[in-house]
């Protein structure tokens, strides 16, 4: 299969496939020129993508402060959520500190947050 060479090839099927989004309905028949044009051009610049600028897991802190927007929380009422001081919280918003066990486990249960990331 056909792969990406450089960012210079990249940024022109960016362009194409704006283009052919454009064009491309939902109702568009999946054997129409176009349809199949901006398929294989956005898989190429998928793989491309992945390659050259991958996308890693969020860091704990990131989660809890998405996990905090979410649920409207602020550290004190975190805190009260996972039976901490609300110091602690904000040793867990930078950095500084991470949760034991029985509170990573309170983080997944009562924030609702993957233990892998939790744990990673």
């Amino acid at each position: 299969m056909a792969k990406i060479k450089d960012e210079k090839q990249y940024q022109i099927i960016l362009k194409r496939v704006e283009t052919l989004m454009n064009i491309v309905k939902e109702d568009t028949p999946p054997n129409d020129p176009n349809f199949v044009e901006l398929d294989l051009l956005a898989d190429l610049a998928e793989e491309y993508e992945m390659e050259h600028y991958p996308v890693g897991q969020p860091a704990l802190p990131e989660i809890l402060k998405l996990r905090m927007h979410e649920m409207q929380l602020t550290q004190k009422s975190m805190a009260e959520l996972l039976g901490v001081s609300a110091p602690r919280v904000s040793d867990y918003l930078t950095g500084k500190s991470l949760p034991t066990f029985t509170i990573a486990k309170k983080m997944h249960r009562n924030l609702n947050i993957d233990a892998n990331l939790i744990l990673a």
